[in-house]
């Protein structure tokens, strides 16, 4: 029987040396334009205010709606990979997605752009289910950690450079050029992929799309997210929420019963009795629970305890992702020739030192101090996310190599949505904890002492949150020695 994690070097037709590297490129575009335009947008939300004359809670609806069809519908779309063929359907979300750019750039309404983003969402679930495991297919296991490294550098510039860039064009040719901005770049992906992304083995068995099975995983993810997001505005013990968080839990039970009982499920539930893959999966997810909420409080402090303005607060938060970039090819590579455990574990472990440093930011703080501060944290999450993705990836067969993309990519986004939310919760009640009893209490105008507090213990909850996947690390590990 053939070891699963070989497949890579079996893939027929293996592409040159040269096309290997056009094909990192086609892929790689396509990925930075949906990881931009995850972060591209947020700064344009004022703005979007003005220009249509509406109000904040409707215009957040032109985030919310794209990232709600990224993460409840990219299973869907890596099982239709696996049968289908992943480079045809990159393609179509690569032009559904540069299409729906154009359609955005040139919206008369904010509902229009609302689904005009919709239709963005569904290309990019596409992309960003399918990306990854394209990259698998295409590099030798030799090479897998590496080529997923620097996709892993793709994100991280992509969700560094954002803000900024958005910023830049706003500034300069006003919001439309945000996303008119993704139409040559994407025509340029497209052809790339045509010429030098070989297609996907694809079985010869008959198979049938389970159906149910998506609108039923759509709809306990959908529940979920709006649970989580109602939940921080309202609290999460009321009654909405609650109906929701009951109803995610109803749908999901309905979800294992229908795949256990179909003959081609959406996904076969049996990959996740790997217990290294699973446990990897679930790393991945509390390692994006943190980087999102983390993401999400440090501009509180930056702008309410230190008075930065918010473009010096992009550049500060520029810093953690750009060193995250700039590790990921190496430690890819580090874990093709050491073991992607050992490389993502250390990964870990600097993420938790990078959480406790910055758990003792104060009034006090400088650039510099910031920088070394968070250098751990950034340089860590560079060096888990590669490895920990080869891992994923390597441990299945080609035949769910679809499915397995989905599944990481549902870690990354199911993580970051979780943990805005959650951790902006805990943020809010710990501040809320130092303000005296009987003033009115806000967050942006809680005392700077109140903030720091909350910043603290918030920071090292969050180390604890790693410190747990640091553990299922560890114990992977053990159970991979002793099989």
């Amino acid at each position: 029987m053939t070891n699963p994690s070989n497949f890579s070097d079996s893939i027929s037709p293996n592409p040159s040396p040269n096309d290997k590297w056009w094909a990192m490129l086609g892929i790689g575009v396509g990925v930075f334009m949906l990881t931009i335009d995850t972060s591209i947008v947020n700064i344009a939300l004022p703005t979007l205010v003005k220009v249509f004359k509406t109000n904040f809670a409707t215009v957040q609806l032109v985030v919310v709606s794209y990232l709600l069809v990224l993460t409840a519908l990219v299973l869907g779309a890596a099982r239709l990979g696996d049968m289908l063929g992943k480079k045809k359907l990159y393609l179509i979300g690569i032009i559904i997605f540069t299409i729906s750019s154009l359609l955005c750039g040139l919206a008369p309404s904010i509902w229009l752009l609302i689904i005009f983003r919709i239709i963005q969402g569904f290309g990019a679930v596409f992309m960003s289910g399918l990306g990854p495991a394209i990259i698998t297919e295409v590099f030798p296991r030799s090479e897998r950690g590496r080529a997923l490294g620097i996709i892993g550098a793709v994100v991280s510039i992509g969700i560094a450079i954002g803000p900024s860039i958005g910023g830049l064009l706003i500034g300069v040719s006003g919001w439309r050029t945000i996303f008119l901005v993704n139409v040559p770049i994407g025509i340029i992906a497209t052809f790339i992929v045509i010429k030098f992304v070989p297609f996907s083995p694809i079985t010869s068995t008959r198979q049938r799309f389970d159906w149910l099975g998506t609108v039923v995983i759509t709809l306990t993810l959908t529940c979920f997210i709006i649970g989580m997001t109602r939940g921080q505005e309202q609290g999460f013990g009321n009654p909405i929420s609650l109906t929701l968080f009951l109803m995610t839990v109803i749908s999901l039970i309905a979800f294992v019963v229908i795949e256990n009982k179909l003959r081609q499920p959406m996904l076969d539930l049996s990959i996740l009795k790997n217990g290294r893959l699973s446990l990897s999966l679930i790393a991945a997810v509390i390692v994006f629970i943190v980087v999102g909420g983390f993401v999400f409080i440090l501009p509180f402090f930056l702008e309410l305890v230190l008075n930065y303005t918010p473009q010096q607060t992009g550049l500060l938060l520029a810093v953690s992702p750009i060193l995250g970039g700039i590790v990921a090819p190496f430690s890819g590579s580090l874990s093709d020739r050491f073991g992607q455990r050992i490389i993502s574990l250390i990964g870990l472990l600097l993420m938790i030192v990078g959480c406790l440093l910055v758990s003792r930011f104060n009034a006090q703080l400088t650039d510099l101090g910031y920088i070394l501060y968070i250098a751990p944290f950034g340089i860590g999450f560079g060096m888990f996310q590669s490895p920990n993705n080869s891992a994923i990836l390597g441990s299945v067969s080609r035949e769910r190599l679809g499915i397995t993309s989905g599944l990481l990519s549902l870690s990354r986004t199911l993580g970051q949505t979780t943990g805005v939310p959650l951790l902006g919760s805990i943020f809010d009640s710990l501040t809320q904890r130092k303000v005296e009893p009987g003033n009115s209490f806000s967050l942006t105008s809680a005392p700077p002492s109140a903030l720091v507090f909350g910043f603290e213990k918030t920071l090292i909850l969050s180390a604890i949150f790693l410190l747990v996947a640091a553990i299922l690390l560890v114990f992977i590990g053990r159970m991979k020695r002793s099989s």
